[in-house]
């Protein structure tokens, strides 16, 4: 005699399977698109390097340096690593992004395009610092008046006193911002 399912088992079978395949999606689809990054757009697997421009005479580019501390906000952290991301030029997508390494008196530079910004929201430049213990992520806001920090980045960084606030100079078409963290 041969064994044969009915049409009827099938269907509750497919439907079990719908039901697990919708309530686990979207937590096998969050793992992939989103990771312990509070902001949008980072990417793990950023290329290494200081230029980000689109192209050598980009019209409105800004270069940011800084140096990142540690934590007591005195001492220069060398051999951190660096991660830097924003919205490109005219565009709703992160492809701006890099990896960079301090060097031994804990400075780092980029040069980049001036980011898009988010709706309702001034143009930013996301950071991921991370050394041998410690990650932490924060924002630069950029605009035509200068270069601003959020209340989230005075609370992690107020021990760095008066190297806590950006400094932005212009000059032609080129912005440079001196913006320090600490971790």
């Amino acid at each position: 005699m041969k064994n044969t399912t009915s049409r009827r088992l099938f269907m509750r079978n497919s439907a079990f399977a719908i039901t697990g395949l919708a309530v686990l999606t979207p937590t096998i689809t969050s793992a992939f698109t989103t990771s312990e990054s509070p902001f949008l757009g980072y990417n793990p697997y950023a290329e290494t390097k200081s230029d980000l421009r689109t192209g050598i005479f980009s019209a409105n580019s800004v270069t940011v340096k800084g140096t990142i501390y540690e934590r007591d906000g005195v001492t220069p952290l060398k051999n951190a690593s660096l991660e830097v991301w924003h919205l490109s030029p005219n565009s709703s997508k992160y492809r701006h992004r890099a990896k960079l390494q301090t060097n031994e008196e804990g400075n780092y530079e980029f040069i980049t395009d001036f980011p898009n910004k988010e709706e309702g929201k001034s143009p930013r430049i996301y950071f991921k610092v991370s050394n041998s213990e410690d990650s932490s992520f924060t924002e630069l806001i950029l605009n035509n008046s200068g270069a601003h920090i959020t209340c989230e980045h005075w609370k992690k960084n107020n021990q760095l006193g008066t190297k806590l606030f950006p400094k932005k100079e212009d000059f032609l078409n080129q912005s440079t911002v001196h913006f320090n963290i600490s971790i």
